[in-house]
């Protein structure tokens, strides 16, 4: 795909991986849309690129959120032909420890983070994608999920990261099959 006046929607965009993402993409000429929670350092990263970024607020696990965030995305830039999903968090701790079993709210976070909110994305992005006009060699769109090594190589205290991973790695054959009619590519590093 050609970044070039390309919409780039990319999760988690206002620090770290998500960032360094969203300023490539600015330097290849994409139009990007950061899409992080408000507390993040997103508006000010999208300041920072001028007028082709755009700063939305949204919870990845949120569905209402991220639609209206989406609705934000393509009111600016029309279309949206690539989401990165970089949103996610870490924590540790061991499924047993001297003050009990591990917390079931904690790993329901990562969870929810992690996979759901990775889910969640990708399947309202890709309802937008299935809207553009197909290129000249059919597609539509182009999804990239990050996972990690943890998805099949976990340590001592990562179950709920792990977990979360395997499941982003696990969903990408299905969705990419699911998707693969409407000629929008997914993929997972």
């Amino acid at each position: 795909m050609n970044l070039k006046n390309s919409v780039a929607l990319v999760t988690g965009g206002g620090s770290g991986l998500g960032e360094a993402t969203v300023r490539e993409f600015a330097a290849a000429g994409a139009k990007v849309a950061i899409l992080d929670l408000p507390s993040s350092p997103g508006a000010k990263v999208a300041e920072s690129l001028g007028a082709n970024a755009l700063f939305v607020e949204a919870d990845v696990a949120s569905a209402d959120q991220v639609t209206d965030a989406i609705a934000k995305i393509v009111a600016k830039f029309s279309s949206i032909q690539i989401a990165v999903n970089c949103a996610g968090i870490g924590r540790a701790m061991r499924t047993v420890t001297k003050d009990g079993p591990h917390s079931l709210d904690l790993f329901s976070k990562v969870i929810a983070v992690n996979l759901i909110g990775t889910f969640n994305v990708t399947r309202l992005a890709a309802a937008q994608m299935a809207k553009n006009q197909p290129g000249a060699d059919g597609e539509r769109g182009v999804i990239i999920n990050t996972a990690s090594v943890a998805a099949f190589d976990g340590q001592i205290g990562q179950v709920a990261y792990s977990a979360s991973k395997g499941g982003v790695v696990s969903m990408t054959l299905p969705i990419a099959r699911d998707l693969a009619s409407l000629g929008i590519r997914i993929c997972t590093i």
